[in-house]
């Protein structure tokens, strides 16, 4: 198949310059009333990629809901871990999650909903939109967002790229679409839009935000076509640039101010942007050791392609014991628990030694051809690696989590997380949570590591970052 993949520079280049006016959301002034809220319900913990200071939840009790909406943050996380679910069950947590927000906010709270996703385009869509638009709705229009800069995902004339060396390449053409329960064949998202729902929106029924609107014209520019949008259209966001998002945020929260109602399908960058949050590096010269600390724990569960190279970089460190984990002995229930025994005793171990350990998944793909197959696989491998924390003798110095369902399975699960409060990124994309007083230990950070974000060689600078 002949690639359409376009040099960024020059294609960055060829594009308008970035909008000059004041790009910078104002949260404070465009929504009345101290309590809106900015609620996302992300399909996976790595969505906390671009904000600091703000806690993801777990748990979405109504109590618990409720207090979310008394504070005074601006906004808060539902960790929905959705895109380990088959599709039916995806629609009834989204649903269960949409009234306990009802029942929560009352007539006392308002807020505004995003679907944060895979800026990758994996996940349940329409399906997650569709159940928010009948529990939530109605809502003008739906804004596909899927830019992420960290990731190297950017949106130019409706097409979504993915950043590989100095090469952007449309989406479709990469490992990501060949997905075997998210898989797509369309890179314009007009296209992808018409593929996801099965015809029943046409890309001519989709709109979008261009990149030639954006810059010359700006938020007042935007808001004028965001004013057209009606009837629950589906509208994409062209972007290159965070500042790009800048613009649209603004535009989109004096649209909220004058009665407007969107729902947002987004990657991780557009909640820093409607926040007005800018990065926060988590700085780390080390941890500090002393008589009682134990060695520092990774675990590798995602096997696409760039967390198999970011593991064999970071093979062969000194002091840095490797276990891998056979997938076929964890999808053999009697080879599995005895496997698990052997594990955890090297584990614990090795961490009491004060030597570091990184366990990590075979390499090979085991698939069984079917959706709900593949999701019972990943299931069943996520699972064991869970029964692994939750047999840790010692709190580890630190604990890095790589891929979507291994470190939600390990939050949740392994470590008791119900809430958590995300510090800021160990590297651009690589969110840090400090963990809740309600789990195993408490106040630790958690490096939360998405599968598919940093170069060959992330994993081992944070891992240098951490044993200086």
């Amino acid at each position: 198949m002949m690639s359409h993949s376009l040099q960024i520079q020059a294609c960055l280049d060829s594009l308008p310059p970035l909008w000059k006016g004041e790009p910078a959301t104002d949260t404070s002034g465009a929504l009345e009333g101290r309590r809106h809220k900015l609620v996302v319900l992300d399909d996976d913990p790595t969505g906390t990629q671009t904000v600091h200071g703000i806690p993801v939840l777990t748990d979405w009790k109504v109590e618990q809901l409720r207090s979310e909406f008394e504070n005074d943050l601006p906004c808060f996380y539902l960790l929905t871990n959705s895109r380990s679910l088959p599709d039916h069950e995806a629609r009834q947590l989204t649903q269960s999650i949409s009234r306990s927000l009802k029942q929560a906010a009352g007539n006392q709270h308002t807020f505004t909903v995003v679907s944060r996703s895979d800026s990758t385009l994996r996940g349940h869509f329409p399906a997650e939109t569709d159940v928010l638009q009948a529990e939530l709705g109605p809502f003008d229009a739906t804004l596909l967002i899927p830019f992420f800069e960290a990731g190297g995902r950017y949106t130019i004339h409706d097409t979504h790229y993915v950043l590989q060396d100095d090469q952007l390449v449309p989406a479709a053409e990469t490992p990501f679409a060949k997905d075997s329960v998210f898989g797509y064949q369309n890179s314009n998202l007009k296209a992808w839009v018409e593929e996801k729902t099965k015809g029943r929106v046409t890309s001519e029924e989709v709109h979008s935000l261009s990149l030639d609107c954006i810059r010359t014209k700006g938020p007042e520019g935007v808001l004028e076509q965001l004013r057209d949008l009606k009837n629950g259209t589906v509208c994409i966001v062209n972007a290159a640039h965070t500042a790009d998002l800048n613009v649209v945020a603004k535009a989109c929260q004096q649209a909220s101010k004058e009665g407007l109602r969107f729902l947002y399908r987004t990657g991780a960058q557009w909640v820093s942007s409607w926040l007005n949050l800018e990065p926060h590096i988590v700085r780390y010269s080390g941890t500090a050791e002393n008589e009682d600390s134990a060695g520092g724990l990774i675990i590798v569960g995602s096997y696409v392609p760039v967390s198999s190279r970011q593991l064999s970089r970071l093979r062969g460190q000194p002091d840095l014991v490797e276990i891998e984990c056979s997938v076929h002995d964890f999808l053999n229930e009697t080879r599995c628990a005895e496997r698990l025994k052997e594990i955890v005793l090297q584990m614990n171990e090795a961490l009491s030694l004060k030597k570091n350990v990184v366990i990590f998944t075979s390499r090979d793909l085991i698939t069984q051809g079917s959706s709900q197959g593949d999701l019972n696989i990943g299931n069943q491998v996520s699972h064991a690696l869970v029964q692994i924390v939750k047999n840790l003798r010692l709190q580890p110095r630190f604990l890095i989590a790589k891929g979507g369902i291994t470190s939600n399975d390990i939050a949740t699960h392994g470590l008791g997380v119900k809430r958590a409060m995300v510090l800021g990124q160990a590297h651009p994309g690589i969110p840090v949570w400090e963990l809740g007083p309600e789990t195993n230990y408490p106040g630790m950070h958690y490096i939360v590591f998405p599968g598919n974000v940093g170069t060959d060689d992330t994993l081992l600078h944070i891992y240098q970052k951490l044993n200086p």
